[in-house]
């Protein structure tokens, strides 16, 4: 055949398959189907029309037919994941489950990531009967499948039943787990078995481990603890017994509504990502008594009970970084977004004045809703969000300290780094051209 009519062959093919494939685009699957047969006609090993027919087949219920044709594309075609899925399909639907799991095992070998096959091996687990292993591989389905919202409209079912399965599952496993657990955590009933809990809740998936995520400096080897004992911080009775004095002082503020601001604040040039809802919105705004490592004296000198109180504390003192205390305000139905603070060398300490009700913050994997008079203590690494669902207005005073697992040491010398840092590049930044 000379080269010309190969050609005039090949262009052919390929405009008939492009043909096929707009076909099936709009749904007209016989004239695809037709199409198709015509590719095979002219080119037998043509991969690509072996797989359509053999699709083909499966929608006629022709799985024998079908069987033929995608078997025929697999020793043709040995990289494409699409084809051993659907020689599953065949076996499926000719009964053969062993057959099936290992064209899906085939499927997974060229692509251990491809969702439709670990979909399937799911579903046939299931009706084999394993329903906990089934259960696992869902789990890992909706690990990298699109999410609900995203997925296409045939795969919304089989991915809401994976869902469903998945919780039932883990719920399953939570009563079984307990069911063996409960004497020897009666037997420990006087200690605190909080890590233990978390350490269970991730084993099994009931809860995401959250890690820190600091934006400015990260010390190594500190814990990675959501929410601190209150017992490590004896002080906390102190300030939490000045609530009453505290809420009056800021309330005197309230009223007078001087230099309360929004607490975000980007500048132009700066992407405003998660904080655009809140960007210089008087939603969530504050009022510092200290700020970026200095006092506010003015503002100090309105809440005198309060200043007393904080110069009592272990805040953090960092020059031109800390301490930063300031009374938070949060509007009604106004929520502040997953984030994370600067440093963990630092701890943030809230404690709630005003509290209307259905006011919560999330720190990792724990919610809890605050209590007038009621510190806490957590780690601002930790990704972390705050809302307030009631109809009225949420205050906290908010205040940092060190982190206590850090040395005196490393208080001198991480006051010394950061101020490194800025010094740095406060020395690079450009400087005006003379002149003009």
């Amino acid at each position: 055949m000379s080269q010309a009519v190969s050609a005039v062959q090949g262009t052919s093919i390929e405009a008939l398959g492009q043909q096929a494939t707009a076909a099936m685009a709009a749904g007209r699957l016989e004239e695809a189907a037709a199409l198709w047969q015509r590719v095979l006609e002219s080119s037998p090993d043509h991969p690509a029309a072996l797989l359509h027919l053999g699709q083909h087949a499966l929608y006629r219920k022709e799985p024998r037919k079908a069987l033929a044709l995608l078997e025929r594309a697999a020793t043709i075609s040995r990289d494409n994941s699409v084809i051993p899925l659907n020689i599953a399909f065949a076996h499926r639907a000719l009964g053969d489950s062993a057959a099936e799991m290992a064209a899906i095992r085939a499927a997974l070998a060229i692509d251990p990531y491809y969702y439709p096959a670990l979909l399937s091996k799911a579903m046939l687990l299931e009706r084999l009967g394993d329903k906990r292993q089934a259960a696992k591989v869902y789990k890992d389905v909706l690990v990298i499948a699109p999410s609900l919202e995203d997925a296409p409209q045939g795969l919304k079912g089989p991915l809401t039943h994976a869902r469903d399965v998945v919780r039932e599952n883990a719920a399953a496993l939570e009563e079984f787990l307990e069911s063996r657990l409960r004497d020897v955590r009666a037997r420990h009933k006087d200690e605190d078995l909080s890590r233990f809990e978390q350490c269970k809740d991730a084993t099994t998936g009931a809860k995401k481990v959250y890690v820190q995520q600091p934006l400015l400096l990260h010390v190594p080897a500190v814990p990675a603890i959501q929410y601190y004992d209150e017992k490590q911080f004896p002080w906390l009775k102190e300030l939490e017994a000045a609530t009453d004095d505290i809420r009056e002082e800021f309330l005197k503020i309230y009223e007078e509504d001087r230099d309360i601001r929004p607490y975000i604040n980007r500048p132009d040039d700066v992407p405003v990502n998660q904080w655009l809802e809140l960007n210089r919105s008087p939603k969530w705004s504050v009022y510092f008594l200290y700020e970026d490592g200095k006092r506010i004296d003015e503002h100090c000198a309105r809440c005198p009970k309060t200043a007393a109180v904080l110069e009592k504390l272990p805040l953090v003192d960092i020059p031109n970084l800390g301490p930063t205390v300031n009374f938070s305000l949060l509007a009604p139905h106004t929520r502040i977004p997953p984030h994370t603070g600067s440093t963990n060398a630092r701890l943030i300490t809230h404690l709630p004045l005003i509290v209307p009700g259905k006011c919560y913050f999330r720190v990792g994997n724990e919610t809890r809703e605050w209590q007038v008079g009621k510190a806490w203590v957590f780690d601002d690494t930790i990704e972390h969000e705050a809302w307030n669902d009631s109809d009225q207005l949420r205050v906290i005073l908010m205040l940092d300290i060190w982190n206590p697992y850090l040395t005196a040491a490393e208080h001198d010398l991480i006051r010394v780094l950061l101020n490194g840092m800025l010094d740095y590049y406060r020395q690079n930044a450009a400087r005006p051209q003379a002149g003009g």
